[in-house]
């Protein structure tokens, strides 16, 4: 891309689906954002028009030159985004039939992104959003499986980011529920391996996003 996207060209990747990236717009607004690399056509009928990396990152705040910085950590929006439980949030959305809803909605979006954007369209593999999302996409496979989130003062599994680029951390008191996290992790294409800290002692499971 030689020059930023119009005003209008940002307002339609700003619209666009937190999860997937489904853009909506005229044809003219879309094939111009496929021209400068920020958006992809998808071959199959409905022929929908999604962000590519690039265009993922213009949406974020950041340059589309610029290299996928390390996952943030995902947050309550005051927008009102969705964004998955990691864990601990000092403000905790009502876990109700609606929350259900867009929790399950949100990981039927990744698998639909996973097998667009997979290059053999495999989806029980994660796929390059996750790789750059870590904690948010770990933290959307446990609260989609039905896992309890850790509330401001109680028990419930904490997804957290590490030193390491492609591994987060998962801690949950319980040893059960931190296995059946593993078993979980597992299903969803990451790779999870149960550790101790030297420190405290605290059994926590260190998972990465699986290649094959």
């Amino acid at each position: 891309m030689t020059r930023p996207p119009t005003a209008a060209q940002r307002r339609v990747i700003e619209a666009a689906d937190p999860v997937t990236g489904r853009l909506k717009g005229t044809e003219a607004q879309l094939a111009a954002l496929v021209k400068r690399g920020l958006a992809f056509r998808h071959p199959r009928p409905p022929h929908d028009h999604f962000l590519t990396p690039a265009g993922h990152r213009i949406r974020e705040g950041r340059e589309a030159t610029e290299a996928p910085a390390p996952a943030p950590r995902p947050e309550a929006s005051a927008s009102g985004v969705f964004a998955a439980r990691v864990g601990g949030e000092d403000e905790v959305p009502d876990a109700g039939p609606v929350r259900v809803r867009e929790v399950h909605s949100a990981w039927q979006g990744l698998l639909e992104l996973r097998r667009m954007t997979n290059p053999d369209g495999a989806t029980d593999r994660p796929c390059a959003w996750e790789r750059t999302h870590l904690v948010q996409a770990a933290a959307l496979a446990l609260e989609a499986a039905g896992h309890r989130p850790a509330g401001p003062d109680g028990g419930g599994y904490r997804v957290r980011g590490t030193p390491q680029p492609d591994a987060v951390a998962v801690y949950e008191p319980d040893g059960a529920a931190l296995r059946a996290c593993a078993a979980t992790l597992e299903g969803a294409g990451w790779q999870a391996g149960e550790h101790t800290e030297p420190r405290t002692r605290a059994r926590y499971l260190l998972a990465s996003p699986r290649r094959m």
